[in-house]
C-alpha cells in the first residue's frame, strides 16, 4: 500500500491555482532555500514543533514522554531533540496544541478522501487540488497514485514544483497534471547554488522540456530581497521565459517574513532573520520589466 508524508492540508486556498482549491503539502525538499516559508517541509522526516504562546504549563507532555526528552524551566517546556524519537505522544497529550508533530502518514485512499471533502467548492469555482510542499516530486510514486485517483474523480490538479528531479519522474506524472506551477528563482547557476544549495541546470532543462511538450505552465517567481530582485536578475529570467514560446504567464510571489515563527517552533535558525518585505513600488517595477517583454504578469497567483 503506497503511503506518503503530508505536513499540512489547507482548504479554501485561493492563491495556488484557479478557483477555490485544497492545497496538500508534501514533506521533504531537495532544496534548502534561505527564504523558505515552509521550513517544516524541508526534512523528509517527522519533526516536533513547539508554540510557546499556546503552552498552559500543564506538564502533560512531561508525564507522557518516555525518553526523558522534555524538562521544564520556569514553567516552560524544553525539548532535548537528541533524545526525542518523534513518537508524537507528547503532542497527542497536549491539550492546548502547543506541541505538534509536523508530518502525518496517509495512504492514497485516505488522502483522496480528504481531497474529495471539498469537491463542492471545486465544482462551483472551477477549482481543484494543488500538490505543494516541500517538493512533491520527492514522493513521486505516491503522488502519481493520488493524481490518477483525482483524474478518475474529475478533479482538476495542479502541481507546485521546483522542477528539481529527473525528467523521467515529471514525464511519468504530467498526463495527470492539469497545471504546473513552476518555481523559477533565478538564472545564474552560482547564485542559485548559493541561495538554494543546488544547481538550477536540471530545473531549467525540465522547464524547457515541459514547455516543448505542451504542458500548461504558470511560472512563479519568488521575489526575494537582495537575492533576485535586481533589474539584471529579472531581465535574465524574462529572457529565459520568452525564449520558450509556449510560456506566457508569470506570477510574482513577493517575500514575506511570516515564517519566522515556524523556525522558532522547530528550534532552527532562520537564514534571513532581518529581511523585510519588498515595497509595492519595487514589486510594480519588476512587474513592468516582465510585462515589457510581452509576458502576462499577476501578483500572488
Amino acid at each position: 500500500m503506497k503511503t506518503g508524508i503530508i505536513f499540512d492540508i489547507k482548504r479554501y486556498a485561493i492563491h495556488d491555482g484557479p478557483g477555490i482549491r485544497t492545497t496538500v503539502f508534501f514533506k521533504g525538499c531537495p532544496l534548502s532555500c534561505q527564504w523558505c516559508h515552509n521550513p517544516e517541509g524541508i526534512s523528509s522526516s517527522f519533526e516536533l514543533m513547539f508554540r510557546n504562546n499556546r503552552c498552559v504549563g500543564c506538564k502533560e507532555c512531561l508525564k507522557t514522554c518516555q525518553k526523558g526528552a522534555i524538562s521544564f524551566v520556569n514553567s516552560t517546556p524544553k525539548i532535548d531533540r537528541t533524545k526525542c524519537d518523534l513518537c508524537g505522544e507528547c503532542a497527542a497529550a497536549c491539550p492546548s496544541g502547543a506541541l505538534e508533530l509536523a508530518g502525518k502518514s496517509y495512504t492514497v485512499e485516505q488522502l483522496l478522501y480528504e481531497i474529495q471533502k471539498d469537491r463542492v467548492f471545486y465544482e462551483e469555482s472551477g477549482g481543484g487540488v494543488t500538490f505543494s510542499g516541500g517538493e512533491p516530486l520527492l514522493q513521486a510514486d505516491f503522488l502519481k497514485a493520488v493524481l490518477e485517483g483525482c483524474k478518475k474523480q474529475g478533479i482538476h490538479t495542479a502541481l507546485d514544483t521546483s522542477g528539481f528531479a529527473p525528467y523521467e519522474v515529471i514525464n511519468a506524472l504530467k498526463a495527470n497534471v492539469d497545471l504546473f506551477l513552476y518555481d523559477l528563482k533565478m538564472i545564474d547557476e552560482k547564485r542559485h547554488i548559493r541561495y538554494t544549495g543546488v544547481s538550477n541546470k536540471i530545473i531549467l532543462e525540465n522547464l524547457k522540456k515541459l514547455s516543448r511538450n505542451g504542458s500548461r505552465i504558470l511560472v512563479r517567481i519568488p521575489l526575494i530581497p537582495q537575492v533576485n530582485d535586481t533589474k539584471d536578475c529579472i531581465q535574465k529570467i524574462a529572457a529565459f521565459i520568452t525564449g520558450l514560446l509556449s510560456l506566457k504567464y508569470v506570477s510574482l510571489l513577493p517575500y514575506h517574513d511570516i515564517a519566522a515563527q515556524k523556525y522558532e517552533r522547530l528550534n532552527k535558525p532562520s537564514e534571513m532573520p532581518n529581511s523585510t518585505c519588498l515595497p509595492e513600488e519595487k514589486i510594480n517595477f519588476i512587474k513592468n520589466i516582465l510585462e515589457d517583454t510581452g509576458l502576462h504578469v499577476t501578483i500572488g497567483n
